[in-house]
């Protein structure tokens, strides 16, 4: 499998995307070649101090940076030489299997549904963050911010996309889905909650265990937790803000050291036709490190076409 990497997105790039490569190389070399995307120059300073096999990776030379205030869709237009611009194109036409960037949020988002566009069928891909629970594992909130005011059939859809992601990127045999609401009881919450709860409920594809509260978001009653961005990106920042606190007061526990996004890298763009990973602009080696095994593991289950065959089944 080949996987692109924009190396010129994010804060720290291109040091830390090459610090990734190589954590990703030390322990994952077996069947994953890398496109590096970028400025070659940059790149090789860095690559030689890693030490990189040179058998595991190429470098595509892009003369062009689209930085992370700058407008998205103005930019893809103008920098057609741009390292995500490149890195689109070489997905689109089949010359790497998947995408990562840690670049411009609003660019990627961009590239993701005009150029690799929603798989038929879906309205609105949706993008998802990871919830650390008490028990070890992990639940995923669908959507965190990309889609801030949603109609009742988009929430059912983001059900099921983030239902295949935790069957088979997160390991769930039967992934329950809880709608995220003001109350357990149905009937409850505003008229966008109270007119998708029969969706879900109905839905045949989904394990729907009906409303959760605040409460149960980081406890083990439901995996999937589908909301609207509006409210999912407040819960996300919410729970971002729980590491800084723990570090700022020095409290060391295994459980919050758990918060720190670094760990889980980035965010997959669900529901569109190819893998897209999109990272925090201040990725460090790790983050970067583990977006790639997050794209390594969606090409190995096969997430996409899976996804693809439960909208055929839904038409």
């Amino acid at each position: 499998m080949n996987i692109g990497l924009d190396m010129m997105g994010g804060d720290f790039a291109p040091q830390e995307a090459v610090k990734g490569v190589a954590e990703f190389l030390a322990t994952n070399a077996d069947d994953v070649h890398l496109t590096l995307i970028g400025d070659e120059t940059q790149i090789k300073t860095h690559i030689a101090a890693q030490h990189i096999p040179a058998d595991k990776y190429t470098i595509v030379h892009t003369t062009q940076v689209i930085e992370m205030n700058e407008h998205p869709t103005k930019a893809l237009k103008e920098k057609k030489d741009s390292s995500i611009a490149i890195g689109f194109y070489l997905l689109a036409t089949g010359k790497t299997d998947a995408f990562i960037s840690a670049g411009n949020t609003g660019a990627m988002m961009v590239g993701s549904l005009f150029s690799i566009k929603a798989i038929e069928g879906v309205l609105r891909p949706t993008i998802g963050a990871y919830m650390p629970r008490e028990d070890g594992t992990l639940g995923l909130l669908v959507d965190v911010g990309l889609n801030a005011d949603c109609k009742p059939e988009n929430l059912n859809q983001f059900a099921v996309l983030g239902s295949l992601y935790a069957q088979h990127i997160l390991n769930f045999d039967n992934p329950k889905t809880g709608l995220v609401n003001l109350g357990e009881e149905e009937g409850k919450g505003n008229l966008l909650a109270q007119a998708a709860y029969p969706l879900l409920k109905e839905n045949k594809q989904l394990n729907f265990i009906g409303n959760i509260e605040g409460r149960d978001i980081l406890m083990t009653k439901a995996d999937v937790l589908v909301c609207e961005g509006f409210t999912g990106n407040v819960v996300l920042k919410m729970a971002e803000s729980i590491y800084d606190i723990v570090k700022r007061r020095n409290i060391n526990d295994e459980h919050f050291d758990r918060f720190n996004f670094e760990q889980y890298g980035g965010v997959p763009v669900l529901g569109v036709a190819k893998p897209v990973i999109i990272g925090h602009g201040i990725s460090h080696a790790t983050a970067f490190k583990n977006m790639i095994r997050i794209a390594k593991r969606m090409i190995e289950t096969k997430l996409l076409e899976k996804m693809k065959d439960s909208f055929t089944a839904q038409a």
